[in-house]
């Protein structure tokens, strides 16, 4: 029997995110809209909407879809923002991001994944995303400054040129800590200088980069 794909996409809406405390109307109908199971390999398929991480290959995953919905709550999206993520991973997340900004820039140092992520992008209709290849440590440069930035995976610390590539009064979402585990921060550009908040902890993979974790 063929998976009810709209159906459980709506349950996943009202049971892990609005139940959870996602409020963010436009949050909620954009995690309504991108079809999670597209950006999966058909093996985990019918896992698309269970509560968790999935392994997408090459060591990496496609995060819980809560943590998804949470990170994009805290970017505070009003749909004219030009965004930054490091880690496009399977590309579900940066379609999240299209659905909510004017542009996202997206960055996976992996090349096989950064193919199929935008491939099924533009399967999608996304042409307001565009995803490069290389260390998303360094950030994207003649794209910037960015309104807002979002790192999809575990860093030590705030990546310095990723700072720097915010722009004033922009907000950088990032799980920062050991490798293993991380609390997620919400990171903001006042005056120039960084002011931070925790918000909850988390475990993504590793970011690797010369401003990351060595691979």
């Amino acid at each position: 029997m063929a998976a009810d794909w709209p159906e459980l996409r709506a349950q996943m809406v009202e049971h892990q995110l609005r139940g959870r405390g996602i409020d963010d109307a436009r949050v909620l109908a954009a995690m309504g809209q991108v079809p999670r199971e597209a950006f999966l390999p058909e093996r985990v398929r019918g896992d698309a909407y269970a509560d968790g991480a999935l392994p997408i290959g090459e060591g990496q995953t496609i995060s819980q879809p809560y943590m998804v919905a949470a990170m994009t709550q805290l970017l505070e999206l009003q749909g004219t923002e030009k965004v930054l993520e490091i880690g496009s991973g399977s590309g579900y997340q940066t379609a999240v991001l299209a659905e909510l900004a004017r542009r996202v820039c997206s960055i996976e140092r992996l090349p096989a994944l950064a193919v199929r992520a935008r491939r099924v992008l533009e399967e999608l209709g996304y042409t307001n995303a565009v995803i490069r290849t290389g260390d998303g440590t360094y950030g994207w440069p003649d794209e910037s400054p960015f309104a807002r930035i979002l790192i999809a995976a575990g860093a030590p610390a705030v990546p310095v040129p990723l700072f720097q590539q915010l722009a004033e009064g922009g907000r950088m979402v990032v799980p920062i800590g050991e490798a293993q585990s991380q609390t997620l921060h919400l990171v903001e550009k006042v005056d120039g200088q960084m002011r931070t908040s925790t918000d909850c902890g988390c475990v993504f993979v590793k970011l690797v980069g010369r401003y990351g974790w060595e691979e």
